[in-house]
């Protein structure tokens, strides 16, 4: 991948997050593929499509307040861009439910969001 194309992913994925942070779905949604394939860690499982990431979203932000913030990338072989995110995510009454480092990998196609995968470390 070129120099070009890296930073342009790397933009990408930090307006994202500030997306996602601000509760921006829309924002959020107009930088995914129409098929996107985002892993609920939430929940378990995908959620598939712009639909489903939607509706994802809003149950997780009636249950608890996450905040990402990406703290490095790095390209892999296969492509996919490695992520890795500092996460605080706390309850309601501002316990906090977890706060540590998970990374993020994703497939970006044709300047789209197409794939979230999350890795514990």
């Amino acid at each position: 991948m070129n120099e070009e194309r890296i930073l342009k992913n790397q933009e990408l994925i930090k307006d994202a997050y500030a997306a996602f942070n601000a509760r921006n779905i829309d924002a959020i949604l107009q930088v995914m593929h129409p098929e996107v394939k985002w892993s609920k860690a939430w929940e378990g499982d995908y959620a598939n499509g712009h639909d489903e990431v939607k509706a994802y979203w809003q149950r997780q932000w009636k249950e608890i307040d996450p905040n990402v913030i990406p703290v490095g990338f790095r390209e892999r072989e296969n492509g996919t861009l490695e992520v890795e995110v500092q996460q605080l995510v706390k309850d309601f009454d501002g316990n906090i439910l977890f706060d540590g480092k998970v990374m993020h990998v994703y497939v970006i196609s044709d300047g789209l969001l197409q794939q979230m995968d999350i890795e514990m470390s």
